[in-house]
Protein backbone atom coordinates (compact mmCIF):
# COMPACT_ATOMS: atom_id res chain seq x y z
CA UNK A 1 0.00 0.00 0.00
CA UNK A 2 1.14 3.78 -0.47
CA UNK A 3 1.73 5.59 2.63
CA UNK A 4 3.21 9.35 3.27
CA UNK A 5 6.71 8.07 3.06
CA UNK A 6 5.95 7.23 -1.03
CA UNK A 7 4.83 10.33 -1.28
CA UNK A 8 7.70 11.74 0.10
CA UNK A 9 9.61 10.86 -2.72
CA UNK A 10 7.46 12.33 -4.98
CA UNK A 11 9.16 15.78 -3.64
CA UNK A 12 12.13 14.31 -4.89
CA UNK A 13 11.04 13.45 -8.65
CA UNK A 14 9.81 16.83 -8.78
CA UNK A 15 12.63 18.52 -7.09
CA UNK A 16 15.01 16.78 -9.93
CA UNK A 17 13.24 17.97 -12.30
CA UNK A 18 13.10 21.47 -11.41
CA UNK A 19 16.96 21.57 -10.61
CA UNK A 20 17.56 20.32 -14.41
CA UNK A 21 15.26 22.93 -15.45
CA UNK A 22 16.72 25.14 -13.53
CA UNK A 23 20.08 24.37 -15.36
CA UNK A 24 18.91 24.41 -18.73
CA UNK A 25 20.24 25.87 -21.59
CA UNK A 26 16.62 26.01 -22.98
CA UNK A 27 14.08 26.13 -20.07
CA UNK A 28 11.51 26.49 -22.85
CA UNK A 29 12.18 23.59 -24.72
CA UNK A 30 11.16 20.96 -21.91
CA UNK A 31 10.56 17.53 -22.52
CA UNK A 32 6.97 16.78 -21.15
CA UNK A 33 6.42 13.59 -23.34
CA UNK A 34 9.88 12.29 -22.61
CA UNK A 35 9.51 12.82 -18.99
CA UNK A 36 6.44 11.51 -18.37
CA UNK A 37 7.19 8.98 -20.15
CA UNK A 38 10.53 8.07 -18.93
CA UNK A 39 9.61 7.60 -15.24
CA UNK A 40 6.66 5.43 -16.38
CA UNK A 41 9.04 3.40 -17.40
CA UNK A 42 11.41 3.40 -14.82
CA UNK A 43 8.24 2.94 -12.72
CA UNK A 44 7.05 -0.16 -14.52
CA UNK A 45 10.53 -1.94 -14.71
CA UNK A 46 10.80 -1.33 -11.25
CA UNK A 47 7.25 -2.59 -10.70
CA UNK A 48 8.31 -5.72 -13.28
CA UNK A 49 11.29 -6.83 -11.48
CA UNK A 50 10.76 -7.26 -8.03
CA UNK A 51 6.76 -7.92 -8.94
CA UNK A 52 6.79 -10.44 -11.56
CA UNK A 53 7.74 -13.96 -9.82
CA UNK A 54 9.66 -15.20 -12.51
CA UNK A 55 11.79 -12.11 -13.01
CA UNK A 56 11.77 -11.63 -9.38
CA UNK A 57 13.13 -15.91 -9.86
CA UNK A 58 15.51 -14.45 -12.20
CA UNK A 59 17.14 -11.81 -9.95
CA UNK A 60 17.37 -13.77 -6.91
CA UNK A 61 18.99 -16.18 -9.38
CA UNK A 62 21.84 -13.16 -10.40
CA UNK A 63 22.24 -12.81 -6.67
CA UNK A 64 23.15 -16.26 -6.24
CA UNK A 65 25.25 -16.41 -9.21
CA UNK A 66 27.61 -13.18 -7.63
CA UNK A 67 27.82 -14.84 -4.37
CA UNK A 68 29.38 -18.06 -6.44
CA UNK A 69 31.24 -15.23 -8.13
CA UNK A 70 32.62 -13.84 -4.57
CA UNK A 71 32.87 -17.06 -3.53
CA UNK A 72 35.28 -18.31 -6.55
CA UNK A 73 36.96 -14.97 -6.64
CA UNK A 74 38.37 -15.97 -3.30
CA UNK A 75 39.68 -19.31 -3.90
CA UNK A 76 41.76 -17.58 -6.74
CA UNK A 77 43.23 -15.15 -4.03
CA UNK A 78 43.44 -17.66 -1.30
CA UNK A 79 46.13 -19.55 -3.78
CA UNK A 80 47.75 -16.34 -4.20
CA UNK A 81 47.81 -14.83 -0.84
CA UNK A 82 46.85 -17.25 1.38
CA UNK A 83 45.64 -16.67 4.60
CA UNK A 84 45.95 -12.79 4.21
CA UNK A 85 42.62 -13.57 2.09
CA UNK A 86 40.68 -13.93 5.26
CA UNK A 87 40.22 -17.23 5.36
CA UNK A 88 38.66 -19.27 8.04
CA UNK A 89 41.96 -21.03 9.00
CA UNK A 90 44.42 -18.35 10.30
CA UNK A 91 47.80 -18.96 11.87
CA UNK A 92 46.93 -17.27 15.07
CA UNK A 93 43.27 -16.42 17.20
CA UNK A 94 41.47 -14.01 15.90
CA UNK A 95 40.25 -11.25 18.05
CA UNK A 96 37.98 -8.87 15.62
CA UNK A 97 36.92 -11.60 12.91
CA UNK A 98 35.10 -8.29 10.89
CA UNK A 99 38.67 -7.40 10.64
CA UNK A 100 39.27 -9.89 8.15
CA UNK A 101 37.28 -8.23 5.65
CA UNK A 102 40.04 -6.26 3.75
CA UNK A 103 39.14 -4.36 0.66
CA UNK A 104 42.17 -4.92 -1.52
CA UNK A 105 41.85 -9.05 -0.98
CA UNK A 106 37.66 -9.23 -1.11
CA UNK A 107 36.52 -6.27 -3.46
CA UNK A 108 38.89 -5.34 -5.74
CA UNK A 109 39.72 -9.20 -7.27
CA UNK A 110 36.17 -9.29 -8.18
CA UNK A 111 36.38 -6.51 -10.59
CA UNK A 112 39.60 -8.46 -11.82
CA UNK A 113 37.62 -11.48 -12.73
CA UNK A 114 34.22 -9.79 -14.14
CA UNK A 115 36.61 -7.91 -16.35
CA UNK A 116 38.04 -10.92 -17.47
CA UNK A 117 34.68 -12.47 -17.94
CA UNK A 118 32.84 -9.72 -19.65
CA UNK A 119 35.62 -9.83 -22.24
CA UNK A 120 35.05 -13.64 -22.87
CA UNK A 121 31.06 -13.18 -22.84
CA UNK A 122 32.20 -10.50 -25.73
CA UNK A 123 33.87 -13.28 -27.91
CA UNK A 124 31.14 -15.40 -27.67
CA UNK A 125 29.00 -12.51 -28.48
CA UNK A 126 26.48 -12.71 -25.65
CA UNK A 127 26.94 -9.54 -23.71
CA UNK A 128 27.39 -7.70 -27.29
CA UNK A 129 23.77 -8.99 -28.08
CA UNK A 130 22.56 -8.12 -24.70
CA UNK A 131 23.53 -5.02 -25.79
CA UNK A 132 22.31 -4.76 -29.32
CA UNK A 133 18.88 -5.76 -27.77
CA UNK A 134 18.91 -2.94 -25.25
CA UNK A 135 20.25 -0.36 -27.85
CA UNK A 136 17.10 -0.95 -29.74
CA UNK A 137 15.26 -0.23 -26.56
CA UNK A 138 16.43 3.08 -25.87
CA UNK A 139 16.23 3.91 -29.64
CA UNK A 140 12.60 3.07 -29.68
CA UNK A 141 11.59 4.19 -26.45
CA UNK A 142 13.97 7.25 -25.65
CA UNK A 143 13.80 8.51 -29.28
CA UNK A 144 17.43 8.01 -29.47
CA UNK A 145 19.57 7.61 -32.69
CA UNK A 146 21.13 4.44 -33.27
CA UNK A 147 24.30 5.51 -32.10
CA UNK A 148 23.73 7.23 -28.89
CA UNK A 149 21.76 4.66 -28.38
CA UNK A 150 24.01 1.78 -28.66
CA UNK A 151 26.41 4.06 -27.30
CA UNK A 152 24.03 4.25 -23.84
CA UNK A 153 23.14 0.69 -23.63
CA UNK A 154 26.79 -0.40 -23.69
CA UNK A 155 27.86 2.01 -21.14
CA UNK A 156 25.47 0.34 -18.43
CA UNK A 157 27.88 -2.47 -19.02
CA UNK A 158 31.32 -1.41 -19.55
CA UNK A 159 31.30 1.76 -18.27
CA UNK A 160 31.35 5.88 -18.72
CA UNK A 161 34.03 5.84 -21.40
CA UNK A 162 33.94 2.38 -22.84
CA UNK A 163 30.56 2.23 -23.78
CA UNK A 164 31.33 5.53 -26.32
CA UNK A 165 34.60 3.55 -27.45
CA UNK A 166 31.72 1.44 -29.72
CA UNK A 167 30.56 4.80 -31.51
CA UNK A 168 34.14 6.33 -32.07
CA UNK A 169 33.80 7.02 -35.37
CA UNK A 170 29.88 9.05 -34.99
CA UNK A 171 31.17 10.76 -32.38
CA UNK A 172 32.34 14.06 -33.96
CA UNK A 173 28.93 14.07 -35.67
CA UNK A 174 27.15 13.70 -32.49
CA UNK A 175 25.10 16.86 -31.73
CA UNK A 176 26.12 18.96 -28.49
CA UNK A 177 22.93 17.37 -26.96
CA UNK A 178 23.67 13.78 -27.47
CA UNK A 179 27.44 14.16 -26.55
CA UNK A 180 26.46 16.09 -23.12
CA UNK A 181 24.25 12.65 -22.70
CA UNK A 182 26.51 10.39 -23.63
CA UNK A 183 28.73 12.27 -20.54
CA UNK A 184 25.48 12.11 -17.90
CA UNK A 185 24.03 8.93 -18.80
CA UNK A 186 28.13 7.34 -17.88
CA UNK A 187 27.91 9.22 -14.81
CA UNK A 188 24.61 7.87 -13.91
CA UNK A 189 25.48 4.20 -14.34
CA UNK A 190 28.16 2.12 -13.51
CA UNK A 191 30.30 -0.69 -14.94
CA UNK A 192 29.40 -4.33 -14.94
CA UNK A 193 32.79 -5.40 -12.88
CA UNK A 194 32.14 -2.58 -10.22
CA UNK A 195 28.27 -3.64 -9.58
CA UNK A 196 29.70 -6.87 -8.83
CA UNK A 197 31.75 -5.00 -6.36
CA UNK A 198 28.90 -3.20 -4.65
CA UNK A 199 26.83 -6.13 -4.32
CA UNK A 200 29.80 -7.67 -2.63
CA UNK A 201 30.46 -4.55 -0.26
CA UNK A 202 26.34 -4.66 0.66
CA UNK A 203 25.64 -8.52 0.58
CA UNK A 204 26.00 -8.41 4.73
CA UNK A 205 23.29 -5.56 5.48
CA UNK A 206 21.19 -5.84 2.31
CA UNK A 207 19.07 -8.60 0.96
CA UNK A 208 19.34 -9.07 -2.10
CA UNK A 209 22.11 -6.55 -2.80
CA UNK A 210 22.72 -7.79 -6.29
CA UNK A 211 19.71 -7.32 -7.57
CA UNK A 212 19.08 -3.74 -6.47
CA UNK A 213 22.45 -2.63 -7.61
CA UNK A 214 21.72 -4.26 -11.25
CA UNK A 215 18.53 -2.48 -11.34
CA UNK A 216 19.71 0.69 -10.16
CA UNK A 217 22.54 0.61 -13.15
CA UNK A 218 19.51 -0.34 -15.86
CA UNK A 219 16.59 1.92 -14.80
CA UNK A 220 19.20 4.91 -13.89
CA UNK A 221 20.16 4.87 -17.85
CA UNK A 222 16.76 6.36 -18.82
CA UNK A 223 17.26 8.74 -15.92
CA UNK A 224 20.26 10.37 -17.59
CA UNK A 225 18.61 10.08 -20.72
CA UNK A 226 16.14 12.51 -19.29
CA UNK A 227 17.79 14.90 -17.25
CA UNK A 228 20.40 15.08 -19.82
CA UNK A 229 17.75 16.26 -22.78
CA UNK A 230 16.74 18.43 -20.00
CA UNK A 231 19.60 20.38 -19.73
CA UNK A 232 20.90 20.47 -23.07
CA UNK A 233 17.58 19.83 -25.28
CA UNK A 234 17.70 17.56 -28.46
CA UNK A 235 18.17 19.76 -31.27
CA UNK A 236 16.37 17.55 -33.70
CA UNK A 237 17.86 19.55 -37.38
CA UNK A 238 21.62 17.85 -35.97
CA UNK A 239 20.14 14.89 -35.23
CA UNK A 240 19.34 12.92 -38.84
CA UNK A 241 18.93 9.51 -39.01
CA UNK A 242 22.02 7.29 -38.87
CA UNK A 243 23.24 3.57 -38.97
CA UNK A 244 23.66 1.83 -35.09
CA UNK A 245 26.33 -0.32 -36.74
CA UNK A 246 29.46 -0.45 -34.05
CA UNK A 247 32.16 1.53 -35.50
CA UNK A 248 34.92 0.40 -32.80
CA UNK A 249 34.41 -3.10 -32.13
CA UNK A 250 35.88 -5.11 -29.59
CA UNK A 251 37.98 -8.09 -30.87
CA UNK A 252 39.42 -10.95 -29.77
CA UNK A 253 41.28 -13.70 -31.37
CA UNK A 254 40.31 -16.50 -28.97
CA UNK A 255 38.89 -17.31 -25.78
CA UNK A 256 41.86 -17.51 -24.02
CA UNK A 257 42.41 -14.18 -25.43
CA UNK A 258 39.83 -12.94 -24.51
CA UNK A 259 40.77 -13.93 -20.62
CA UNK A 260 43.80 -12.43 -21.25
CA UNK A 261 43.16 -9.09 -22.14
CA UNK A 262 40.29 -8.90 -19.83
CA UNK A 263 42.35 -9.72 -16.90
CA UNK A 264 44.85 -6.96 -18.40
CA UNK A 265 41.82 -4.20 -18.63
CA UNK A 266 40.54 -5.55 -14.86
CA UNK A 267 44.02 -4.76 -14.03
CA UNK A 268 43.87 -1.15 -14.96
CA UNK A 269 40.65 -0.58 -13.54
CA UNK A 270 41.97 -2.33 -10.17
CA UNK A 271 44.93 -0.21 -9.73
CA UNK A 272 43.03 2.82 -10.80
CA UNK A 273 40.01 2.22 -7.81
CA UNK A 274 42.71 1.54 -5.29
CA UNK A 275 44.63 3.93 -5.74
CA UNK A 276 41.89 7.06 -6.47
CA UNK A 277 40.32 5.25 -2.48
CA UNK A 278 44.02 5.77 -1.16
CA UNK A 279 43.86 9.65 -2.41
CA UNK A 280 40.78 10.79 -1.56
CA UNK A 281 40.59 9.03 1.80
CA UNK A 282 43.79 10.23 2.83
CA UNK A 283 42.40 13.47 1.49
CA UNK A 284 39.51 13.48 3.62
CA UNK A 285 41.54 12.40 6.48
CA UNK A 286 43.42 15.60 6.43
CA UNK A 287 40.67 18.26 5.43
CA UNK A 288 39.23 16.37 8.80
CA UNK A 289 42.46 16.94 11.02
CA UNK A 290 42.76 20.77 10.19
CA UNK A 291 39.12 20.58 10.80
CA UNK A 292 39.17 19.27 14.08
CA UNK A 293 41.46 21.97 15.19
CA UNK A 294 38.14 24.35 15.62
CA UNK A 295 36.19 23.97 18.82
CA UNK A 296 33.62 21.21 19.06
CA UNK A 297 30.00 22.28 16.99
CA UNK A 298 26.61 20.48 18.28
CA UNK A 299 28.17 18.35 20.78
CA UNK A 300 30.73 17.04 18.67
CA UNK A 301 34.19 17.72 16.34
CA UNK A 302 33.42 19.25 12.77
CA UNK A 303 34.55 16.84 9.65
CA UNK A 304 33.91 16.45 6.43
CA UNK A 305 31.12 13.84 6.43
CA UNK A 306 29.30 16.20 8.83
CA UNK A 307 29.35 19.04 6.48
CA UNK A 308 28.28 17.09 3.68
CA UNK A 309 25.34 15.58 5.69
CA UNK A 310 24.10 18.90 6.84
CA UNK A 311 24.03 20.12 3.33
CA UNK A 312 22.82 17.42 1.58
CA UNK A 313 20.48 16.26 4.10
CA UNK A 314 17.11 17.85 2.69
CA UNK A 315 18.05 16.26 -0.56
CA UNK A 316 18.50 12.83 1.02
CA UNK A 317 14.66 13.36 3.14
CA UNK A 318 13.27 14.61 -0.35
CA UNK A 319 14.40 11.14 -2.11
CA UNK A 320 12.01 9.79 0.76
CA UNK A 321 14.81 8.93 3.59
CA UNK A 322 13.30 9.63 7.01
CA UNK A 323 14.30 12.74 8.95
CA UNK A 324 15.98 10.95 11.10
CA UNK A 325 18.34 9.23 9.58
CA UNK A 326 18.50 12.19 6.86
CA UNK A 327 21.89 13.66 8.51
CA UNK A 328 23.54 9.91 7.80
CA UNK A 329 21.97 9.23 3.80
CA UNK A 330 23.36 13.15 3.41
CA UNK A 331 26.80 12.67 4.32
CA UNK A 332 26.43 9.38 2.32
CA UNK A 333 25.12 11.10 -0.74
CA UNK A 334 28.08 14.06 -0.03
CA UNK A 335 30.37 11.63 0.31
CA UNK A 336 29.50 9.96 -3.18
CA UNK A 337 29.61 13.41 -5.13
CA UNK A 338 32.89 14.60 -3.37
CA UNK A 339 35.27 11.95 -3.14
CA UNK A 340 33.72 8.19 -4.74
CA UNK A 341 30.58 6.07 -5.18
CA UNK A 342 32.98 3.28 -3.49
CA UNK A 343 34.07 5.27 -0.35
CA UNK A 344 30.36 5.91 -0.15
CA UNK A 345 29.11 2.73 -0.57
CA UNK A 346 31.72 1.09 1.86
CA UNK A 347 30.51 3.34 4.31
CA UNK A 348 26.97 2.44 3.88
CA UNK A 349 27.75 -1.52 4.69
CA UNK A 350 29.30 -0.93 7.49
CA UNK A 351 26.41 1.00 8.95
CA UNK A 352 24.89 -1.77 10.79
CA UNK A 353 20.92 -3.20 10.92
CA UNK A 354 19.48 -1.77 12.40
CA UNK A 355 21.64 1.75 13.16
CA UNK A 356 19.24 2.98 9.84
CA UNK A 357 15.54 2.34 8.73
CA UNK A 358 15.60 -0.90 5.73
CA UNK A 359 13.78 2.01 3.54
CA UNK A 360 16.56 3.84 4.05
CA UNK A 361 18.96 1.55 2.92
CA UNK A 362 17.49 0.27 -0.11
CA UNK A 363 16.98 4.07 -1.40
CA UNK A 364 20.25 4.58 -0.99
CA UNK A 365 21.75 2.15 -2.35
CA UNK A 366 19.77 3.33 -5.69
CA UNK A 367 20.83 7.09 -5.06
CA UNK A 368 24.83 5.90 -4.82
CA UNK A 369 24.66 3.74 -7.65
CA UNK A 370 26.44 5.71 -10.45
CA UNK A 371 29.66 7.34 -11.25
CA UNK A 372 28.88 10.75 -11.12
CA UNK A 373 31.89 12.21 -8.56
CA UNK A 374 34.58 14.42 -9.02
CA UNK A 375 37.05 11.79 -10.22
CA UNK A 376 35.13 10.91 -12.62
CA UNK A 377 35.66 14.14 -14.53
CA UNK A 378 38.97 13.72 -14.64
CA UNK A 379 38.23 10.26 -16.31
CA UNK A 380 35.76 11.75 -18.88
CA UNK A 381 37.82 14.42 -19.82
CA UNK A 382 40.78 12.35 -20.21
CA UNK A 383 38.73 9.63 -22.38
CA UNK A 384 36.57 12.08 -24.75
CA UNK A 385 40.04 14.20 -25.13
CA UNK A 386 41.60 10.74 -26.61
CA UNK A 387 37.95 9.88 -28.37
CA UNK A 388 37.06 12.85 -29.55
CA UNK A 389 39.82 15.43 -29.33
CA UNK A 390 38.51 17.78 -32.00
CA UNK A 391 35.40 18.60 -29.43
CA UNK A 392 37.74 18.78 -25.93
CA UNK A 393 37.13 22.44 -25.78
CA UNK A 394 33.22 21.52 -25.07
CA UNK A 395 33.38 18.49 -23.46
CA UNK A 396 35.54 20.96 -20.76
CA UNK A 397 32.70 23.47 -20.69
CA UNK A 398 29.93 20.64 -20.14
CA UNK A 399 31.59 17.94 -18.35
CA UNK A 400 31.03 19.73 -14.66
CA UNK A 401 26.90 19.98 -15.59
CA UNK A 402 26.97 16.35 -16.75
CA UNK A 403 28.29 15.36 -13.11
CA UNK A 404 25.68 17.06 -11.29
CA UNK A 405 23.07 15.61 -14.10
CA UNK A 406 24.37 12.31 -13.28
CA UNK A 407 24.22 12.76 -9.97
CA UNK A 408 20.44 13.88 -9.65
CA UNK A 409 19.78 10.90 -12.19
CA UNK A 410 20.65 8.25 -9.59
CA UNK A 411 18.64 10.57 -6.80
CA UNK A 412 15.44 10.47 -9.42
CA UNK A 413 15.76 6.81 -9.65
CA UNK A 414 15.99 6.65 -5.90
CA UNK A 415 12.83 9.01 -5.76
CA UNK A 416 11.07 6.23 -8.45
CA UNK A 417 12.06 3.44 -6.07
CA UNK A 418 11.00 5.24 -2.68
CA UNK A 419 7.79 6.18 -4.43
CA UNK A 420 6.58 2.42 -4.91
CA UNK A 421 5.17 0.20 -2.26
CA UNK A 422 7.75 -1.06 0.22
CA UNK A 423 6.20 -4.38 0.41
CA UNK A 424 7.30 -4.82 -3.42
CA UNK A 425 10.85 -5.07 -2.09
CA UNK A 426 10.20 -7.12 0.92
CA UNK A 427 8.62 -9.82 -0.11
Amino acid sequence: MFSLQNAQSLVGIASVLAICWAMSENRRRFPWKLALGAIAVQALLVAALFGLPAIRAGLIGVGHAVEGLAASTQQGVTFVFGFLAGTPNQPYALTNPSAMFVFAFRVLPVILVVCALAALLWHWRILKWITQGFGIVFERTMGLRGPPALATAATVFMGQVEGPIFIRSYLASLSRSELFMLIAVGMACVSGSTMVAYATILAAVLPNAAAHVLTASIISAPAGVLLARIVVPRDREAETDTGADAAADKVYDSSVDALIKGTSDGLAIVLNVGATLIVFVALVAMVNGILGLFPDIAGGPLSVERILGVVFAPLAWAIGVPWTDAPAAGSLLGVKLVLTEFTAFINLGAIPVGQIEERTRVIMTYALCGFANVASVGINLAGFSVLVPERRAEIVGMVWKAMITGFLATCLTASIVGAMPSALFAR
